[in-house]
C-alpha cells in the first residue's frame, strides 16, 4: 500500500465497459485507486510488474492467457499484489481453480457496488474474501476430496498434529494459535476473533500471521483447508 495508505488497483477484464464500470465504483470510494487496466491475462501480468499494484481484479475468461493463468504467474512473484478472481460464472471448478492459482478472494460479478469496495479493502489488507458460502464449498470439498484442495506453499510441519479440542499442539502452533485456527475454520473475521478473545485486532492479526508460517500455507482460506483435511476442525463445530 502507498505512503499515503491508497490502495492500488489493476484492473483485467477483456470487456471495456466492465472494466470502465468497475474503475467507476473502485475510484467512488476515497484511498481506492486504479491504476491501470487490462484487457487479457499477458497485459495484466505485464502491467502488476510495471505498477506494483496492491491489489489485482482478474475476470476468469480472456483472451490468450486467462485470469486463472494470470493468477499463477502473479503470485509466483517476490511480494506479489493481491489477487482477487471476479467472474460471471459461480462454478465450483473456477472457485477451486482460483484458490490454487493463490487467490485471495473470489466474487461474483453481479455482486453490489459495495461488495467489490469491501472485497479490495479486504484483500489489500492481507485477509482472504472467505464468504460463509464459499467457505461451505471449500470446507465441503477438503472433507471429501481424496487429495488436497489447494496445495501449501511449504510443507507444513504436521508432526504433534492433535486434532482433539484443547488438546496438545497442533503441528508447532502454541494453544492460542490453535485456537485462532479453529476459529478461522468458522469463519470468523480477524475482528469477531479478537472480541471473542478480548484481545485487539493487531494480536489477532500476529496469531494469523504465526498459524500461516508455521502451516506452510498462503493464506487464511488454505488455513481453514488445512484445519479440515486434517481433523482439527470439523464439520458442525
Amino acid at each position: 500500500m502507498a505512503a499515503d495508505g491508497v490502495i492500488r488497483v489493476v484492473l483485467a477484464d477483456d470487456q471495456d465497459l466492465v472494466r470502465a464500470g468497475f474503475r467507476v465504483i473502485l475510484e467512488s470510494e476515497p484511498g481506492v485507486q486504479v491504476v491501470a487496466e487490462a484487457a487479457d491475462g499477458a497485459a495484466a501480468v505485464a502491467a502488476v510488474a510495471a505498477h506494483r499494484p496492491d491489489v489485482v481484479c482478474l475476470d476468469v475468461q480472456m483472451p490468450g492467457v486467462d485470469g486463472l493463468e494470470a493468477a499463477r504467474r502473479i503470485t509466483a512473484t517476490d511480494d506479489p499484489p493481491a489477487v482477487l478472481v471476479l467472474t460471471t460464472f459461480d462454478t465450483d471448478e473456477y472457485l477451486f481453480d482460483a484458490l490454487a492459482a493463490g487467490a485471495s478472494g473470489f466474487l461474483l460479478k453481479n455482486a453490489s457496488p459495495e461488495k467489490l469496495i469491501e472485497a479490495v479493502r479486504t484483500v489489500a489488507a492481507g485477509d482472504a474474501l472467505l464468504s460463509p458460502d464459499v467457505t461451505r464449498r471449500v470446507i465441503s470439498r477438503a472433507t471429501s476430496a481424496s487429495v488436497p484442495v489447494v496445495a501449501p506453499v511449504t510443507e507444513p510441519a504436521t508432526a504433534g498434529v492433535d486434532a482433539g479440542p484443547g488438546a496438545g499442539p497442533v503441528a508447532g502452533l502454541t494453544d492460542r494459535e490453535t485456537e485462532v485456527l479453529r476459529l478461522l475454520g468458522r469463519g470468523l473475521s480477524n475482528a469477531e476473533i479478537a472480541r471473542l478473545l478480548f484481545v485487539g485486532d493487531a494480536t489477532v492479526k500476529t496469531h494469523v500471521s504465526n498459524v500461516l508460517q508455521k502451516l506452510g500455507v498462503r493464506d487464511r482460506i488454505q488455513a481453514v483447508v488445512w484445519a479440515y483435511e486434517n481433523g482439527v476442525v470439523r464439520s458442525g463445530d
